[in-house]
Parts: structure tokens; sequence; C-alpha cells
């Protein structure tokens, strides 16, 4: 026997460890031994391993398979949980199976995390609802026909337009009627009229005609 010599992969080793290789497409593992099936099927996936069990028809893998599913269950959910799960067994004098625990466990969280949302849903939903309720609403009622009067009595509705037109014209007439304007008027036309009697053209020399007949009058005597 030579010392240190490596001795040859056996067939079963290389059958092993080509399904190794290629477990993903592992389906029915039909008469496959179980210490085989022990070596291979650790190396799968949850949905690996679900899918060899549910495609391997007629044959029961829970003898190796029990131990895989109680170790995802707690890698999923955690030791404690799957201690309490264990006492409750031993409690009640029952045995399940790890993969049906696990599949009964994952369900409930699925709902559980349903209702959750469904809860976080009606939340955002209220929250909405009480947020549009204090917005500002546009009113659209359109006012009754008969209004209350500009004075506050309660008779004819009157056209704020026409009242503030009669306003604006009684207090121009009494501007024009005071005393102020009416001097500014007389004295605008005091300057007209005197403006109208000078503007006769003036005759060569500088002086207008009117100036020299008044120049040529007979300069009365004093005694």
């Amino acid at each position: 026997m030579v010392i240190g010599k490596r001795q040859p992969t056996s067939l079963v080793d290389l059958c092993v460890y080509t399904a190794i290789d290629n477990v993903r497409y592992l389906g029915d593992v039909g008469e496959t031994d179980l210490d085989l099936l022990d070596r291979i099927l650790p190396h799968c996936t949850v949905d690996q391993l679900e899918h060899v069990e549910k495609s391997t028809e007629g044959r029961d893998l829970s003898s190796v398979t029990d131990k895989l599913w109680k170790k995802f269950y707690e890698i999923k959910f955690g030791v404690e949980n799957t201690k309490l799960v264990m006492e409750r067994m031993r409690q009640k004098k029952v045995v399940f199976k790890w993969m049906q625990l696990y599949e009964a466990k994952m369900k409930d969280a699925a709902e559980a995390q349903n209702k959750a949302c469904d809860r976080i849903a009606q939340l955002y939903k209220k929250e909405n609802a009480r947020k549009q309720s204090r917005q500002v609403q546009l009113c659209t009622k359109v006012p009754p026909s008969s209004k209350r009067s500009f004075f506050g009595g309660s008779g004819p509705s009157y056209n704020v337009s026409n009242v503030k037109s009669n306003i604006m014209k009684k207090a121009k007439l009494d501007f024009l009627k005071c005393n102020e304007v009416k001097n500014l008027a007389a004295m605008k036309r005091n300057a007209v009229q005197t403006n109208h009697g000078s503007s006769p053209s003036k005759k060569p020399g500088g002086f207008s005609g009117k100036s020299v007949a008044s120049t040529s009058r007979p300069i009365p005597r004093r005694f």
C-alpha cells in the first residue's frame, strides 16, 4: 500500500455531487435511497424542497425532510417560536410534520399582513376624508331674489351702482354751488372778456386806433 496516495472517487459519490450541483432540477426522487437523499436534500432551498416533496408521489420523505423543515421554521420564525410549538405539541400529545407547521405559519403570517395592510388603508382613507372635510367648499347656492334695503330697511332692494352714481352727482352739484367755485368762475369770465377787449390789432407806431383817438381829444383848458 502506497502511503499518501488518494483513493479514487466512487461512482456513488460522483452521482451525489452531480445531484447537488443540479439540485434546482430535482423533482420526483422515486426510489432513491434515503441515505443518498439525506446527503442531497439539505442543499435545497425552501422552494426546491417543497417542489421535491410535492413531486414525489407514493412515498413519504418526512424521515429525511422533517428535520430540514424544522430548520427552515427556526430560521424564518425564530428559535423561541420553534420551542413554543414543540412545547404545545408535547402538552397536547400530538405530532405535526414541520412542513405542515411551516405552511400553516406562513398562511397565518400572510393573513396577518393583509389585515395590517387593510387597517393602514382604512386609516389613510379616514385621514384623507378628514382633510377634505376641513377644506373650504365653494358655495353654489343662489342668493334669494329679495334683498334688504341699501340703508338697512326691509323695503325694496336698490341698485348699488345707481345709488353710488346719485351720490356722486349730488356731491358734484354741491361742489359747483359753493362760493369758492362761483368766485373762480366769475374771475375766469372777467379774464376772458378782458382778453377779447384788447384783441384789435395795433397800428404802426405802436399805438392802437383807440389810443390815438383818445389822445386826439382836445384838452380842456383850466381857468
